[in-house]
């Protein structure tokens, strides 16, 4: 009888004793709180509890592996851990870590898209802040993006460059790439499209896309906003008679790069957004175009002006006839040094 109580006191004993360990491993952070550094730690989509106590032991926030998936269990939390970006420290104890993934308590972040933004640029600004990568969102970026859901406007070519409307957004880190693009289309149909259902377009616009494809070149040409609606009125003057638009902005866009200046062999570069070589609109947008831009191009001022030149402060100097465009520049150009 003796012998089963000292059985049954030893069983008794070994229990707590893992118990308090088991208690200990869970609870016990690596470092004090007040000394270790906030880390940020990505959980990628489909990760196990081993794939997820591997990541945390790799970047120092859990000394034991197998203490996470213990906190896993404890806290009920198994089959409930969710990807994503999260701000995690070695003074946090596994079980506190285990919780906060399973609440999803991931990093959001903010992100302004300046207008004029190209949908490369984009891709960049968002993956930098690591909301999602830039060939996600690059990849992501095409009409078939938005045709499955319903919309007041449809978006031919290849991509939605110039639909990416320029804002601050707020998204989680690791935000799907196709959620990001939906939000950025969603904003543009409710800012401008939407407002603007009704208005008459110009006939040598077509439609949206032709407005939206004017405004992006508005936008890059246009320094000041006072300017737009003018030199959207001078673009569309040049429509209308067949000119060439000869607009700077798409050979650089055409380029791939911007360049302070454009030489005579960059106005040759075989492109149809090359506006020296092709007449007419380019085939799409070559950036996303501010409220500012996209009204101008859609209302453009009445004018006579044919030719713009650009000042050193980026205001333009107007000019009806070829004779006096090229005076302006000759007037700009010998004030420069």
């Amino acid at each position: 009888m003796m012998a089963m109580k000292k059985g049954l006191y030893a069983a008794i004993a070994l229990v707590a004793v893992l118990g308090i360990t088991l208690w200990v491993w869970v609870m016990q952070p690596l470092e004090s709180s007040a000394t270790a550094p906030t880390v940020l730690v990505e959980i990628p989509r489909g990760s196990s509890v081993a794939d997820i106590a591997r990541i945390l032991r790799n970047k120092g926030i859990v000394r034991r592996r197998k203490a996470f998936a213990a906190a896993v269990l404890l806290s009920g939390s198994y089959g409930r851990l969710k990807a994503g970006w999260y701000e995690l420290s070695a003074g946090m104890s596994p079980l506190s870590i285990a919780r906060k993934i399973a609440a999803g308590k991931v990093v959001w972040a903010q992100v302004t898209i300046p207008e004029g933004s190209t949908l490369r640029q984009i891709a960049q600004a968002l993956e930098k802040i690591k909301i999602c990568s830039a060939a996600d969102f690059i990849a992501a970026a095409v009409p078939a993006t938005v045709a499955a859901r319903p919309t007041s406007f449809s978006i031919p070519g290849r991509t939605l460059e110039g639909y990416l409307f320029p804002d601050t957004y707020v998204f989680a880190l690791g935000t799907p790439a196709k959620q990001v693009v939906t939000a950025m289309v969603d904003q543009f149909e409710q800012a401008f499209v939407l407002p603007t259902m009704g208005t008459e377009v110009p006939a040598e616009l077509g439609g949206l896309h032709g407005v939206v494809t004017l405004a992006s070149l508005v936008e890059r040409e246009a320094k000041w906003p006072e300017e737009k609606p003018l030199i959207a009125g001078v673009l569309l003057n040049r429509l209308k008679l067949g000119m060439p638009l000869q607009c700077d902005a798409t050979v650089q866009y055409a380029l791939g790069e911007h360049k302070p200046r454009l030489t005579y062999e960059d106005l040759q570069v075989e492109s149809p957004y090359n506006t020296y070589l092709h007449r007419g609109l380019p085939p799409g947008p070559i950036c996303s175009p501010g409220l500012g831009s996209l009204r101008a191009a859609l209302q453009p001022q009445k004018t006579t002006f044919m030719y713009y030149v650009a000042k050193p402060d980026g205001h333009h100097v107007f000019s009806r006839t070829y004779q006096e465009h090229k005076a302006a520049i000759a007037r700009i150009r010998g004030s420069q040094p």
